[in-house]
């Protein structure tokens, strides 16, 4: 990558959207941002690599994790015990996959998938993303970040929160050359998906993600970037650019759904079948997660009314 003491490496991961960058970084100690998923494949990989540098997996004496999904996190529980593990604080329900939060997890993606119209026997699956978390950890993190905070073991880092394709979703920012690890935040090949989450534990309302998201992209056009380090594929550098694309197309998709619901009423599940007419039943949690991004969207700009009255909710263009 031409960054000195920085170390791409990509993993094999079993997820369409192909392998997962993770970041080796030299200092005092070496650290590792985020890991790659729970898979014996995965870790030889990670292992062959790092012998490459001349490095063995133990190593490693911090992890940092931009976000809570498994390609992300999920290698957490290779690691010895005494290695440091950084994340945002909305982390640990996920990452440890804490009973309580699964089972009201579950609870409230049955209730929502009703109230979204979503047909009995498609809710019955249970949300994709559960079934994905064989490939996750089962482990704490050991230190907690927020807004503005440095991590002892990179100094030169500040960690900015960019919620939206994860609530949990941090990324580390060097000032001196604009260089952001950036995680899934802004990808050079394909849109991250905000996908939807439940309320935590002190919540009454779920995260509106897209909402989220769009505003952490604003946030990096506002900045001084020169280099993205991404959780997939190749460096973004025209990261204002990109950012203008990205939520151009938003707006345009958010369009076609409001086209569609001046037709006519419809349920979440009706707009979904509409919007991706040869993907919903391959990849629901990512569809509906798009779908009830738009309307939340359309929602938060008054272009639509919700009818909540029955159990499966209507969706009414103004």
């Amino acid at each position: 990558m031409g960054i000195e003491g920085i170390y791409r490496i990509s993993l094999p991961v079993p997820y369409a959207i192909g392998n997962v960058n993770v970041y080796l970084i030299e200092g005092e100690t070496l650290t590792l941002v985020d890991t790659g998923t729970k898979t014996e494949k995965c870790r030889d990989a990670l292992e062959s690599e790092l012998s490459k540098l001349g490095y063995a997996f133990d190593d490693i004496k911090t992890v940092v994790i931009t976000h809570h999904h498994p390609d992300h996190c999920g290698m957490l529980d290779y690691f010895a015990d005494d290695v440091t593990i950084v994340g945002h604080p909305r982390n640990e329900p996920w990452i440890t996959q804490e009973p309580t939060f699964m089972k009201a997890y579950e609870g409230y993606f049955q209730t929502f998938a009703r109230q979204m119209g979503v047909p009995v026997q498609i809710a019955a699956k249970g949300p994709d993303v559960k079934r994905t978390l064989i490939h996750s950890c089962h482990r704490p993190l050991t230190k907690e970040v927020r807004e503005g905070d440095i991590i002892e073991a990179l100094p030169e880092f500040v960690v900015i929160e960019t919620p939206g394709h994860a609530s949990t979703h941090i990324s580390l920012y060097r000032e001196r050359d604009g260089l952001l690890i950036g995680g899934d935040l802004l990808l050079a090949h394909v849109s991250s998906n905000p996908l939807l989450e439940p309320p935590m534990y002190d919540e009454i309302e779920r995260p509106k993600v897209i909402l989220q998201y769009n505003e952490s992209l604003r946030r990096l056009a506002e900045m001084n970037i020169s280099r993205i380090l991404t959780g997939h594929g190749e460096d973004v550098i025209n990261v204002k650019e990109l950012v203008k694309e990205r939520l151009g197309k938003q707006r345009l998709r958010a369009e076609k759904v409001y086209d569609m619901l001046q037709v006519r009423p419809m349920t979440a599940f009706e707009v979904c079948m509409k919007l991706f007419p040869t993907l919903y039943l391959k990849q629901g949690s990512l569809t509906l997660s798009e779908t009830v991004g738009q309307l939340d969207y359309l929602e938060y700009h008054n272009r639509i009314v919700i009818d909540t009255s029955k159990e499966q909710w209507l969706f009414y263009a103004k």
